[in-house]
């Protein structure tokens, strides 16, 4: 006799989310700044709410933005040199 084995559909997990700094950020780390860019690019966040959130200038955020395609992490650490 054959038992008819039962099939549980595969679930795909999403991806994991970015982790968000403290809304009270002060000193803000490469790794932070990419922390919110992510955020941003994966829809986690809109750039409004981000800017709302930490307190910063749509221009900046484009700074990091920026800074975060050219260069990733290390585009975006205090001092790195513009490519």
């Amino acid at each position: 006799m054959k038992y008819a084995t039962e099939r549980h559909p595969t679930r795909k997990s999403a991806p994991p989310q970015p982790a968000l700094p403290p809304a009270d950020t002060v000193r803000w780390v490469a790794r932070r700044k990419a922390e919110v860019v992510t955020a941003v690019h994966s829809g986690m966040l809109s750039m409004r709410e981000a800017c709302q959130r930490y307190k910063l200038s749509s221009d900046e955020f484009l700074e990091w933005e920026r800074h975060y395609k050219q260069g990733g992490l290390m585009g975006l650490q205090v001092g790195a040199k513009p490519h």
